[in-house]
């Protein structure tokens, strides 16, 4: 049975038991604090388990794109290096919400693994949870009862809270899990050594490929246990893993998910998988790898150099230096197996599809920029050989490793297979200790300690009536204490709420809540999963009193008016440079707008001045909002409506549209009644912000009109300065051809100098040891002119060492040059003579073995530079 085959019999199979399919969610997570990446089929459900939202439907099944390469769940390390560890992987699973339980969980999952997929009986062993005192557990008996009837119970195991109890973090929804595990040796193997003794003992052929969870339960921040409000069903079975048992393959990669990716870089690289180990993980890694960076990006999240950007930065440089090291690649190769990719997936996941070209070309360009960067780190290795060989030492610094692996992506495997070619070593100790700095930093950095929610009244969910008024009654159901970088604040919820909680890029309201005792500032608004958050620096003193929600009227005004031009902008673009045009991300706060967006060239002055214009003829229109509230996704989509990848829509959406030709949206944001309102719209900025994502930036009202005035004023002041001539562009165009006439002018006066001064170093040259010497203190216009006077000097003196110590505009700097055949014969090294005489100016340089320059602060200190270059060279 092919892998598709097997995916559709697992949907169709859950359908004939009243579950709905529901599509998989964004594999980027949106409004939950708690997770950079969806790590499990649970994720987009989570508020159905806390009680937070009741679900429409009580059985759902679906296939979700998991990522985990980040916080408790990160299998990044182990990927490529064993056969069964996956970064992106697909979780089939069912789930009820209140509805069955263990029973039907339990029967319905041994009958698709036995009577639908023909799995092996005498290959199958279960786990049930084994209690835990810690928690006050006992075991779990009804599920060991409910398999007893199903198998026998030697097939049956008791497991530990490790194995047997799922927790999706430090708090929130867990519960008793039962695990299927499928013993995949052979028959010879099998009769040598019962699998019972292999499960959960990390053995490659006995694996669990199904793992039943019962959610009873919430972890509280204290670490205590409460009861959920009802009792859910959350499965989750590897996709990759039922391919491979059914399919009867060695290993995940040898099933047909994987093995045509394995086969074009077999071809493209010349060599074969299965015949050397370090080739096979770095074939395992890459085509693991693809998928990951494919569906982040189709979701919307690009490589970039900050959280869940830099995790897919990281996972595709991974890809690159296996290729590089292990497969020969010089060149971009992962981005030529898009197209395979698009073609596999893309009947499940249509963004793949949807989105082949311009995935592919980021990330060529991200392969391309990297392998630039591995060349400058091999460049720098060279120099650290050097260096230790100029010291007599051969140990490379944990430190210096650290900085290899941080800096240019050497992974510390590389740098000591490198070191280990040329006669070094290096100190993986010190290099653990400088990695482990590193996560204190960046866990100092995200850490929020959260408390557990206090309520004051029972909850119906939260009422956001923002869209109409800005005002309105309300109570707190729920408040918690929260702790991060930014100190001790609170978050309250209320029954019904005015504000809006940053989404969809605009940010979150700010204002107040008052009562007759009390005004208490609303810092900010969030969203958490479907919870609206109202962050404040103070709790109320009577919680339970009656509050008037005031929202900031003019801060909401200023952002909608940025978010409507937001929206005109993406139509204007979309049609000056063409329909490709689609919106990679977006800020909207009260005094700007920022829109990124999927274009592969600079636009030109003329398609900027294009789309502005546009968009201030929508405003002159006046053209009043049309909004759809509750409509049905898919009359949403007939009517042409605007869907972003990566955002997860319900089945019924609010649609924006000002001028149906024009700019049709799905959205939730906040929009002014008509375009003009917005008053004036004006770009500020445009430029690249990552491969084939442009970025503009615009201001809209009254920050347009001030930017406009500040603008006229600068001329008015330019007017001035030149006595107001009557044609200040051709004022300018002509002070502008005598600076340059003057320019070359003293260029010509530097030249006649410099050719002097040369003349005069020469006539000190020193023959020290078979070498000739020169060191001298010099006044010079600039660090061009100092390094163009050492080169002369080298070009017109065989066998020179010369150390110039210039007066560059009150600023020191120091050029060392050195014969090429010097460095060779006599071990010299420019690089490290200037670090070393760059301690009399208090400063630091470097460079290549026969040239190289420093700086400093001390200029004093030009007269013990040259004595030093004396003590050591004129000797």
């Amino acid at each position: 049975m092919e892998a598709k085959q097997i995916r559709s019999t697992f949907i169709e199979f859950f359908k004939s038991k009243q579950h709905q399919f529901v599509k998989s969610s964004p594999i980027v997570v949106k409004n939950d604090p708690t997770l950079m990446f969806t790590n499990a089929g649970m994720n987009q459900f989570k508020d159905f388990f806390l009680g937070n939202e009741q679900a429409k439907v009580t059985r759902v099944a679906n296939s979700q794109k998991c990522l985990r390469v980040s916080g408790k769940h990160n299998d990044l390390e182990e990927v490529g290096v064993d056969t069964y560890h996956h970064t992106m992987f697909e979780m089939l699973g069912n789930w009820s919400f209140g509805d069955y339980f263990k029973k039907e969980a339990i029967e319905w999952a041994w009958e698709l693994l036995t009577d639908v997929f023909k799995l092996p009986q005498d290959r199958l062993y279960v786990s049930v949870f084994g209690g835990d005192v810690e928690d006050g557990l006992e075991q779990d008996k009804e599920a060991f009862d409910l398999w007893k009837g199903i198998v026998s119970e030697d097939r049956i195991l008791f497991g530990s809270k490790k194995d047997n109890f799922w927790e999706m973090g430090d708090t929130g929804p867990c519960g008793p899990c039962s695990e299927i595990h499928i013993d995949l040796r052979s028959n010879e193997e099998r009769k040598a050594q019962s699998g019972y003794d292999l499960v959960n003992n990390d053995h490659p052929q006995v694996i669990e490929i199904w793992n039943l969870v019962f959610m009873q339960f919430n972890r509280l921040s204290d670490g205590s246990l409460k009861e959920l409000p009802a009792k859910h069903v959350d499965t989750g079975m590897g996709f990759e893993r039922l391919v491979r048992a059914i399919q009867q393959k060695p290993s995940n990669y040898d099933t047909d998910i994987f093995t045509p990716f394995i086969a074009q870089l077999e071809s493209k690289s010349g060599k074969t998988y299965g015949e050397n180990e370090k080739i096979d993980i770095a074939m395992r890694v890459i085509v693991d790898h693809i998928r990951a960076i494919a569906f982040t990006i189709a979701d919307g999240q690009l490589p970039s150099n900050n959280k869940a950007g830099y995790v897919i930065r990281r996972i595709l440089r991974r890809a690159v230096r296996y290729g590089y090291t292990f497969l020969g690649f010089q060149k971009p190769f992962i981005f030529e197996l898009m197209p395979l990719l698009a073609e596999n997936f893309g009947e499940i996941f249509p963004e793949v599809a949807s989105q082949e070209d311009f995935i592919t070309k980021v990330i060529m360009e991200e392969e391309a920029s990297f392998l630039r960067t591995l060349d400058n780190g091999l460049k720098k290795l060279e120099q650290i050989k050097e260096e230790l060989s100029q010291k007599h030492d051969r140990i490379i610094s944990g430190k210096v490793a650290f900085e290899l692996y941080d800096t240019y992506g050497f992974p510390l495997d590389l740098t000591s297979l490198i070191a280990r070619e040329n006669g070094l070593s290096v100190d993986e100790k010190g290099f653990a200790v400088e990695m482990e700095k590193q996560k204190t930093r960046s866990r100092a950095a995200a850490e929020q300690e959260t408390g557990d929610w206090v309520a004051v009244r029972a909850e119906e969910g939260v009422e956001f009536i923002g869209y109409d008024f800005l005002t309105s009654q309300s109570n707190i159901t729920k408040y918690r204490k929260i702790k991060d970088k930014k100190g001790d604040r609170f978050q309250i919820v209320l029954d019904k709420t005015p504000f809006y909680a940053e989404s969809g890029g605009q940010v979150g309201d700010q204002g107040w809540l008052k009562s007759d005792q009390e005004s208490i500032r609303v810092l900010d608004t969030k969203k958490e999963n479907d919870l609206i958050v109202h962050f404040v620096d103070k709790l109320p003193k009577d919680a339970s009193a009656t509050f008037y929600s005031e929202v900031d009227a003019g801060k909401r005004k200023a952002s909608m008016n940025n978010h409507t031009a937001t929206h005109l902008l993406h139509a204007a673009l979309k049609q000056v440079l063409g329909e490709h045009v689609q919106q990679k991300g977006s800020l909207v706060n009260e005094e700007l707008l920022r829109f990124d967006f999927s274009h592969f060239a600079k636009m030109t002055e003329e398609e900027i001045a294009e789309v502005e214009a546009i968009v201030n003829a929508k405003i002159r229109e006046n053209i009043a909002l049309d909004e759809q509230r509750n409509i049905p996704i898919d009359e949403a989509k007939k009517q042409g409506a605007t869907a972003l990848f990566g955002e997860k829509y319900g089945d019924f959406v609010r649609v924006i549209t000002f001028d149906k030709g024009f700019s049709v949206e799905l959205c939730g944001g906040t929009h002014v009644q008509a375009t003009g309102m917005i008053g004036l719209f004006k770009i500020v900025s445009e430029g690249s912000i990552s491969a084939g994502v442009r970025r503009i930036e615009a201001i809209t009202g009254k920050g347009a009109e001030n930017y406009i005035q500040g603008q006229l004023n600068l001329i008015r002041e330019i007017q001035e300065m030149l006595k107001n001539p009557r044609d200040l562009k051709k004022s300018l165009e002509s002070l502008l051809v005598e600076r340059n006439d003057l320019k070359k002018e003293i260029e010509s006066l530097h030249s006649k100098q410099a050719g002097v001064l040369k003349a005069d170093l020469i006539k000190t040259v020193k023959e020290v040891n078979g070498y000739k010497f020169i060191a001298a203190s010099v006044t010079l216009p600039s660090a061009d002119a100092l390094k163009k006077l050492a080169f002369e000097l080298k070009n017109e003196l065989e066998n020179l060492l010369a150390v110039i110590a210039a007066d560059i505009d009150g600023k020191p700097q120091i050029a060392v040059i050195i014969d090429e055949a010097l460095v060779k014969e006599k071990g010299f090294n420019a690089g490290n003579t200037v670090r070393e005489l760059a301690k009399e100016i208090q400063g630091g340089g470097g460079g290549q073995p026969f040239f190289a320059t420093a700086g400093g602060k001390n200029l004093s200190g030009l007269s013990n530079v040259i004595a030093k270059a004396e003590e050591i060279f004129g000797k």
